[in-house]
């Protein structure tokens, strides 16, 4: 099975934890406690052929996100499905902020983490054009 990885660093793990742990409601699927000076988390949704991974270098900082635009983007074409992700969002007390590219505010939501990437729940089916 093909999986995917999408890693990078941050300055506060467990800043980003009710963000994507309580507001997106990923699960945490495996961490680990100085791996070679790192730390770190895998969070997901069970069965999903992706994960998360946030990791720490201690003594390294890593600051933000360099710009507005760099995005995460979930399809949730289904309309229910996609309502309960922002309510719980939202109830998570996650607001959602205006896209830096407009384009995603037509049919989804852009939430911002404690490192300020986004993340674009998106109302519509990607269509590979």
């Amino acid at each position: 099975m093909t999986h995917l990885r999408i890693a990078r660093p941050t300055d506060d793990i467990e800043a980003l934890l009710p963000f994507y742990r309580d507001g997106l409601g990923f699960g945490v699927l495996s961490q680990f406690t100085d791996h070679a000076g790192f730390d770190g988390v895998m969070l997901g949704w069970t069965g999903a052929a992706f994960h998360l991974e946030f990791t720490h270098k201690r003594g390294h900082p890593v600051g933000r996100a360099p710009t507005r635009d760099n995005l995460l983007v979930l399809y949730l074409p289904d309309p229910n499905a996609w309502r309960t992700a922002i309510d719980r969002m939202k109830g998570a007390g996650h607001m959602p902020v205006p896209a830096f590219n407009p384009y995603w505010d037509q049919a989804g939501a852009t939430f911002e983490d404690p490192d300020g990437y986004r993340v674009v729940i998106e109302g519509r089916e990607w269509a590979q054009t």
